[in-house]
């Protein structure tokens, strides 16, 4: 698989002319929290204000989240409280303190959970703030609810497929897969060596990950209010994956966490994951050149010609209304825009940055894996249509239980899609 990319592809892949070009030379060395600090009207009137984010509670990120709420607290002469809560009880727990008034400030954000919290109507309009920031249309686009800016964007990329070169090539695999028959064939080819071929989500709680499948085989998913999961191309679309894990293409009982165990110990070849998942493979395997084999690439599609579908993924910061929540926009507009600022986050945990400026820069261009995961992956990548409700966690539990009952073999494709389908427009309407 070819990893050479041009100064142009470079420049494409995140959102610019070669005109544009000159907005990235030489990067921006430094990596401490920008000289600048907050806006000289906000350090005039500051105030101590909470931030609360899951990377507080993760050991691998917190050191530098903390790092940067002193950068940004020593300029402004105030003190960012830091909120910790683990990510799996992050939104349960931030909606109920939210919903009873006992948090205000600046929160980390899923891209995902934007309209559960958006709906308490708590939450500030950061338009403003965004305004003349710099943030690319996509990275802004990740924010807004019913075309509110409710969150600016920290980290924007997607959800796409890993792949092990090595591994890859050792199956005789030296091109990747264009369309689902190449696929099918690239994964037996695969197998053929011993390894898991693609380290597929079998479990109930991350089997959402059917939901780009179903996306591939032509299915909508939703039209307009209007459940589509039922469909002829979802029903073909879980039929296929039924048939890759008859066929031992796939594992049974996988998710995110289980599939990066298996790849970064070399026993599967290909997963989904977000960019992130760069670091925790590299940094879990026993092999110290995992790093140089990584091959980011664009989900096959049914037929060619098809633009290959992935869903976005990324980190917003929001602000919820009430004490400190102006010096926490302030913040927040900092945290997520300030170019040595967001630079310096590239630099410490390999999320690619959200403004125009920050992604054309050296730094960003020459990190080979961000490069060609953005050009192949993130560039064609969509919401998924369900975030749009509250419930939709709701929804996607709902379709992940009928496509496990297809993979056991307790329900048949057309049967498990048709009840799902009904089951989500339940919760719609």
């Amino acid at each position: 698989m070819n990893n050479n990319l041009s100064r142009r592809d470079l420049l494409r892949l995140v959102g610019l002319g070669a005109g544009a070009g000159a907005l990235g030379l030489g990067g921006v060395a430094a990596c401490a929290p920008s000289a600048d600090g907050p806006t000289t009207d906000t350090a005039k009137s500051a105030t101590d204000f909470s931030f609360a984010s899951w990377s507080l509670a993760d050991n691998a990120s917190k050191a530098k989240i903390e790092e940067l709420m002193r950068g940004y607290g020593g300029k402004a002469g105030v003190t960012v409280n830091g909120v910790p809560l683990a990510y799996n009880t992050y939104l349960n727990q931030l909606t109920l303190q939210v919903r009873g008034g006992q948090f205000t400030g600046a929160a980390q954000m899923d891209i995902a959970w934007l309209a559960g919290l958006a709906a308490l109507g708590k939450l500030r309009d950061l338009g403003d703030v965004a305004r003349d920031a710099g943030y690319t249309e996509a990275a802004l686009s990740s924010g807004q609810v019913d075309g509110k800016q409710v969150g600016l964007p920290w980290t924007t990329a997607a959800i796409g497929l890993i792949a092990n070169r090595e591994l890859m090539q050792k199956a005789g695999v030296t091109t990747a897969p264009a369309t689902i028959a190449d696929f099918e064939t690239a994964l037996r080819a695969l197998k053929s060596t011993g390894v898991i071929p693609y380290a597929a989500s079998t479990k109930v709680a991350q089997l959402k990950d059917i939901l780009i499948w179903m996306q591939t085989f032509g299915s909508p998913l939703l039209d307009g209010d209007k459940v589509t999961v039922g469909d002829d191309a979802s029903v073909e679309a879980v039929a296929w994956y039924k048939k890759l894990y008859d066929e031992k293409l796939i594992a049974p009982d996988v998710e995110r966490v289980d599939a990066r165990t298996l790849f970064a110990q070399g026993k599967a070849a290909i997963y989904d994951d977000a960019i992130v998942g760069r670091d925790f493979v590299v940094k879990g395997s026993p092999d110290t050149s995992l790093a140089d084999k990584l091959d980011p690439i664009a989900r096959p599609v049914k037929n060619a010609g098809d633009k290959p579908r992935a869903v976005q993924w990324g980190h917003a910061v929001v602000v919820v209304e009430g004490e400190g929540a102006n010096t926490a926009s302030d913040f927040a507009g900092w945290l997520t825009s300030d170019e040595q600022t967001v630079l310096g986050y590239f630099k410490d945990l390999s999320l690619p940055p959200t403004t125009s400026k920050a992604l054309a820069s050296e730094q960003v261009r020459t990190d080979r894996f961000t490069a060609q995961f953005s050009e192949r992956i993130t560039a064609t990548a969509t919401p998924n249509p369900f975030w749009k409700y509250p419930q939709y966690a709701q929804m996607e539990t709902a379709i992940s239980e009928q496509v496990q009952a297809v993979l056991v073999g307790r329900a048949k494709p057309a049967d498990a899609m048709r009840d799902a389908g009904r089951a989500v427009q339940a919760l719609i309407t």
